[in-house]
């Protein structure tokens, strides 16, 4: 007797490969650049409503997300009907595969791209169509829409693109959406939006509103600082929003995150956060400036990291980077991602690009 198996389709599906923490007790400091999070703490008002709520975890948190929907409603101007939420955007992905998807369905998305795009979809049993990203690193958007079949029911849009950090722009996307059938729905996975600065650049809720198959993904997790917490929402037609909620875990999102993420949305709390971000906009270019002058060539980069196209020696400039004190993301094969945190920590990782060899 062998026991219980799990479904054969998962022995292909590829194990989700987290940032490596900083290593810790070497000779000097150590810094983790391998996650794309802010390297900065929540700010007061928000870490006292974190406090005020952790003396109700022994309550269920509010499953209707009522007072989440009703600030982000009131943040981004839309419909509370129109929202979903649940642990990070990439658990709001897994549920809108789940509710749109049928077993052999097609999900076109570039590659490389975020790499839960190919667990969410085989866990779902949904084939994924992927389509080689173009010069600069970009998403190539008419050979997607050319790769478009009647099996194909989403097109994942990651703009910035996780790893390259590459913005698609506002009419690449228009032209995208003119050549897709409505009934496609067109995801706009905007987890870095706060961080674009190309005024060019595609606007994923402004395609929601001119576009009755557009969905877009946000996340308190990268520029809010809450990527502990798992809280990520999406703005979609109302019937699509409504089919994920549908299948969203009960009481996914905790109470804590829901009362962070509140705070967060707040006028005067916002606008201490964008402050922040615009700090790491800052420290972005004068490490993509270091990197040029030392003779890099990196994409275009919108987020708040940077891609270096390594090829095959992705994992040797990680294994220095982490012998110099700062732990890169490798991607096999395909290059190296690094997160611009504090100076300190990137001075480190520029130390190593500049000496390596090209």
């Amino acid at each position: 007797m062998t026991g219980p198996r799990a479904r054969a389709a998962l022995d292909a599906v590829p194990a989700y490969t987290p940032g490596r923490p900083a290593v810790v007790g070497g000779d000097g400091p150590a810094y983790k650049l391998s996650s794309n999070e802010t390297p900065l703490g929540p700010l007061p008002s928000v870490r006292s409503a974190l406090e005020t709520e952790t003396g109700r975890v022994n309550r269920y948190p509010d499953m209707s997300c009522a007072g989440l929907y009703a600030a982000v409603s009131e943040r981004f101007d839309v419909p509370v009907a129109h929202l979903a939420a649940g642990t990070g955007s990439v658990a709001v992905l897994y549920h809108l595969v789940q509710a749109l998807c049928e077993p052999a369905d097609e999900v076109v998305f570039a590659w490389r791209s975020f790499e839960a795009y190919p667990i969410a979809l085989a866990a779902a049993g949904a084939r994924g169509v992927q389509v080689p990203l173009c010069a600069g690193a970009r998403h190539d958007l008419p050979a997607m829409a050319a790769a478009v079949t009647d099996r194909t029911r989403m097109i994942l849009v990651c703009t910035p693109n996780n790893p390259t950090g590459t913005a698609v722009l506002a009419a690449e996307l228009d032209a995208l959406l003119d050549r897709v059938p409505e009934d496609v729905l067109v995801v706009v996975d905007a987890a870095y939006e706060e961080f674009v600065r190309d005024r060019d650049a595609a606007d994923g809720l402004a395609a929601y509103r001119s576009r009755p198959n557009v969905a877009v993904l946000r996340t308190f997790s990268k520029a809010y600082g809450l990527a502990g917490l798992r809280v990520g929402f999406a703005v979609a037609p109302e019937p699509i929003a409504a089919a994920i909620r549908k299948v969203a875990v009960p009481f996914g999102v905790s109470g804590v995150a829901q009362a962070a993420a509140v705070a967060s949305l707040r006028p005067e709390v916002e606008a201490e956060l964008m402050e922040r971000v615009d700090a790491i906009v800052a420290e972005r270019g004068r490490v993509v400036a270091e990197l040029a002058e030392a003779g890099w060539k990196v994409p275009d980069t919108q987020a708040n990291f940077v891609w270096l196209p390594l090829g095959d020696h992705a994992a040797q400039f990680a294994a220095a980077c982490e012998r110099a004190g700062v732990m890169v993301r490798p991607f096999a094969g395909d290059g190296v991602r690094v997160s611009v945190a504090e100076p300190e920590a990137n001075d480190l990782f520029l130390s190593v690009a500049r000496d390596w060899p090209r």
